[in-house]
């Protein structure tokens, strides 16, 4: 397949517009492997991949609240050391009864005979 001028302009016009390297492979009646080929060749610039993007999900830190900050039916599991200054509780809603929030409470509360799903201390 020969890259002429015409198809490296459509190739630049379709890369700038946004349409994915399988969208511009269709148009263009090649694979989108030989897009990307080109397109670095030519030192488009590169976008973000759709894949890594929408397949990681983002982790977000725990919300978590200061002791001052903790009312009655907040969970009161522990995170971090006591002695520390950032030293804050869980802060989820609590299940009834219990001083801890769903999670907080299978990790607590674990049956005779059975292991803790995660054992490590929060």
């Amino acid at each position: 397949m020969a890259w002429d001028e015409e198809r490296i302009a459509e190739l630049e016009r379709l890369w700038t517009e946004g349409y994915s390297t399988a969208e511009i492979g269709r148009r263009l009646d090649i694979s989108k492997n030989a897009v990307v080929g080109k397109a670095h060749r030519l030192g488009l610039s590169s976008r973000p991949s759709p894949i890594k993007r929408s397949s990681q999900p983002r982790k977000s830190k725990p919300r978590t609240v200061q002791l001052e900050d903790l009312g009655p039916n907040m969970c009161r599991w522990p995170h971090g050391d006591p002695g520390d200054p950032d030293f804050q509780f869980c802060g989820k809603p609590i299940v009834p009864g219990k001083p801890y929030c769903e999670e907080h409470c299978q990790r607590a509360y674990v049956q005779p005979g059975k292991s803790s799903q995660n054992d490590d201390a929060a």
